[in-house]
């Protein structure tokens, strides 16, 4: 590696609005043309650590300083944001806060213009660009109008133009779908190593990102560095459990069998991990003994799309698109960006109306229902928090839809206290709501329509931005809904995690149609599915093959296991 491009030395940070300090004694080195991902939970420090590095910190975000920070041997405090842009460029998680351009192709263009890049130049770099991510086709889009994936991709096509030193990308793969997911991480990989530069990789989704090689893991809890090292030491120590940090599945199934993970080497690549002899056999053991029966959909049909389709100007949406949801079920819609799924999401709460076909709400036809009257019924949390949030006060935007109803106000704070602690956001129910990170938005959001106890949930993307804490205590609150209220819970997702461990069955979409509906376990190890939806197969599906079990039987078998153990911690 080459000489110190980052330099962090007792270095502390305080924002001006708060009492106490959100970063605590750092001293970090990272070297030129390092590699790093800042692992962390929600609120540990880990993009206000980015955000030192990029100069927002202390030019658009004040506070008190305290040590130094220097980046290409230039102290922070003493450049401009302006200086400071010429060397460290950054994707941040909240793209409608990066867009300039009115266009996607303009946009992709703002940093090539600044840098006053030939027209003859620019314009190949800009297609270049775009076909990267996939995003060619959208070049003359709004980029407010599309969907989050979408944004995320143009945002990503958008530093590639940017020739700095330092790239730094705040959760990057928060909205892609899990094959775009995999070529993000693999374009950020050929930057660092093809291009000579400097990754900081801010990301909670730590299998995704061992896709690729890490040069080191920088691990924080509560505005603190507890651990400084490579992937392989990480995942064979404690910290990950201790500071809140999901573990790859293929690694949770492997403690399951018993494999003594300390002497496995290679742990932190799937691909070429050397496994013994009897950790093989142990794997193959409890990959092949699937024995819980599974859960019959016996409810009563409460949805039904019946060959509905719907377009946006004269592009496809949904086509021909025909299912049924029943009372009380768990379901996992997925596929990739822009394949319908938010479309459909929309439709069930009447934001949009089918174009052909029929949607039945408890046997109705939606068409007969208002907005309001469907709200009574159906919950959206949207994937985009900025699209939702109202008031000023998180406490109060919670609220909002209960006082609107009338509702009086004892019964309002004690609905707003319980939705609140479930989402761990009670001790900040006082704080504005500009104030809070994108993933703290989000869990305000969710907050909000489970306060109004709707008898559908629809929760799209809601672990994009969450920690493995944040994500575990709102699952746990959803799914209390659904087992003890009988709450019929539907998950728009790219997370596959969350499709296993709390949903029965998944809806697939591709291109507006509808490719599959089954369970769970089924769709995942279905590889005519996978593909065609934009997916990706999950690390158990690659170890299963690896050891000679049956993907199909593997995981069902771990999602049985996994429950049981759940329902145990419970």
């Amino acid at each position: 590696m080459g000489k110190p491009i980052i330099e962090f030395k007792d270095f502390s940070f305080r924002y001006k609005e708060q009492k106490n300090p959100t970063l605590h004694d750092i001293n970090l080195t990272i070297n030129k043309g390092e590699k790093i991902l800042i692992l962390g939970a929600s609120g540990s420090g880990k993009s206000t650590l980015c955000n030192c590095i990029n100069g927002l910190i202390p030019f658009s975000y004040g506070g008190e300083i305290k040590g130094s920070c220097t980046v290409n041997g230039k102290d922070t405090q003493k450049e401009s944001i302006f200086a400071l842009s010429n060397y460290v460029g950054t994707v941040l998680q909240d793209s409608d806060a990066q867009f300039v351009g009115l266009t996607v192709g303009e946009d992709v263009a703002f940093v090539m213009e600044n840098d006053v890049t030939p027209k003859s130049k620019m314009l190949p770099l800009i297609d270049r660009n775009l076909n990267t991510v996939g995003m060619r086709h959208f070049i003359d889009h709004v980029p407010f109008d599309l969907s989050g994936g979408q944004k995320q991709k143009v945002a990503i096509a958008g530093v590639f133009g940017n020739d700095v030193e330092v790239l730094i990308f705040d959760e990057p793969l928060a909205a892609l779908d899990p094959q775009m997911g995999m070529t993000a991480v693999a374009l950020i990989d050929d930057l660092a190593k093809n291009n000579d530069k400097t990754v900081v990789i801010v990301e909670h989704r730590l299998e995704d990102v061992l896709y690729r090689s890490i040069d080191r893991i920088i691990l924080m809890k509560e505005g603190r560095i507890v651990a400084d090292l490579s992937p392989d030491e990480l995942l064979k120590s404690d910290y990950l459990k201790e500071c809140g940090i999901r573990e790859p599945l293929y690694l949770t199934a492997m403690k399951y069998a018993g494999c003594d993970i300390g002497r496995i080497h290679n742990l932190c690549d799937l691909e070429n991990i050397e496994l013994s002899d009897s950790d093989r056999k142990k794997l193959k053991k409890f990959f092949d003994s699937p024995s819980g029966k599974q859960k019959e959909d016996n409810g009563d049909v409460i949805v039904k799309f019946d060959h509905v389709s719907f377009a946006y100007d004269d592009e496809k949406a949904l086509d021909d698109v025909s299912f049924e949801i029943r009372r009380g079920e768990r379901i996992a819609i997925i596929g990739k960006n822009g394949a319908g799924k938010s479309t459909a999401a929309k439709l069930l709460c009447g934001l949009i109306r089918p174009q052909e076909g029929k949607i039945y709400l408890y046997g109705e036809d939606l068409n007969k229902f208002t907005v309001k009257e469907i709200g009574e019924k159906v919950g959206y949390v949207m994937q985009n928090p900025n699209q939702m949030l109202v008031k000023d006060i998180i406490k109060d935007e919670v609220g909002l839809a209960l006082d609107l109803r009338e509702m009086p106000a004892e019964q309002i704070e004690e609905i707003v206290k319980e939705v609140l602690e479930a989402c761990r956001l009670y001790t900040m129910r006082n704080w504005p709501v500009d104030s809070i990170s994108y993933g703290q938005k989000k869990r305000v959001t969710v907050a909000s329509i489970m306060a109004m106890q709707p008898e559908i949930l629809i929760l799209d993307e809601p672990t994009a931005g969450q920690d493995f804490n944040s994500y575990t205590d709102i699952m746990n609150f959803v799914n209390e809904l659904n087992r003890n209220y009988g709450k019929t819970i539907v998950f728009i997702t790219h997370d596959m995690h969350l499709a296993i461990e709390n949903t029965e069955r998944a809806i697939v979409f591709a291109d507006g149609k509808k490719i599959d509906d089954d369970k769970v376990f089924a769709v995942l190890s279905n590889n005519e599915t996978i593909t065609r939806a934009h997916l990706k197969q999950t690390s158990l599906y690659h170890l299963a093959v690896k050891v000679g079990s049956d993907p199909y039987t593997a995981i069902r078998s771990f999602i049985e296991h996994e429950r049981k153990v759940v329902k145990h911690e419970q």
